[in-house]
């Protein structure tokens, strides 16, 4: 699982950079993820820090450049699934808090082993009143088989959002799913923030530790 999450990463993290909200209010959601593809490819290739691994760099870019255009409640309520609405509106809160921090310390190291990929999009299929699309495209390498991606957005008060990704035929809401429903399960919404956050106190000492080192 931690390989296909990181995957998921790894190719996501190339299409969320470096646009203003406005102009994001503006685009069409193909438009916008292919400006924002080529825009952080460009980047993570030619900044020397991010090539290097400095997690410091990285933490900054994607907190400031890339967080923006993802919807992680909405993201965060899907993994959850029904257990989601038996929340009380601060389990919410902590539990979207915490699935943000997961998916930020686990996979930001990804973005360094950006290279050569470049990203092909296909034609979107949806109608201009559509306030939910799915923005459809495959990372081209120098080496192996393209990689699938694809986005669903939704549209909001300031423009486009992702909600979820998919990478290799596989959601990444649907890949979190079944591991939240089985803590919750075992300890209920409660235990299931505690674990999280017990997992990124681990993450960050251990990232703190290689920025260190550097």
């Amino acid at each position: 699982m931690k390989t296909l999450i990181k995957r998921f990463f790894l190719f996501a993290f190339t299409s969320l950079a470096f646009a203003a909200p406005g102009m994001a209010a503006e685009e069409a959601p193909d438009q916008l993820m292919k400006r924002l593809s080529q825009e952080i490819l460009d980047i993570a290739k030619n900044d020397k820090d991010i090539q290097g691994g400095n997690q410091k760099r990285v933490y900054e870019l994607v907190e400031s450049k890339i967080l923006p255009y993802i919807d992680f409640q909405r993201m965060t309520s899907l993994a959850a699934g029904k257990n989601w609405r038996s929340a009380t509106p601060e389990q919410q809160q902590q539990l979207t808090n915490e699935f943000r921090s997961l998916l930020v310390f686990t996979y930001s190291g990804a973005i360094s082993q950006i290279k050569d990929q470049r990203v092909e999009f296909k034609p979107m299929r949806a109608a201009p009143e559509d306030t939910e699309v799915e923005v459809r495209s495959q990372v081209i390498q120098s080496r192996g088989e393209p990689i699938q991606l694809n986005y669903r957005l939704q549209k909001m008060p300031g423009g486009w959002k992702i909600y979820d990704i998919n990478v290799l035929g596989a959601w990444l809401v649907e890949t979190y799913k079944g591991t939240f429903t089985a803590e919750i399960s075992k300890s209920g919404i409660d235990g299931l923030i505690k674990a999280l956050a017990e997992k990124n106190k681990r993450l960050a000492a251990a990232s703190n530790g290689k920025t260190a080192s550097k």
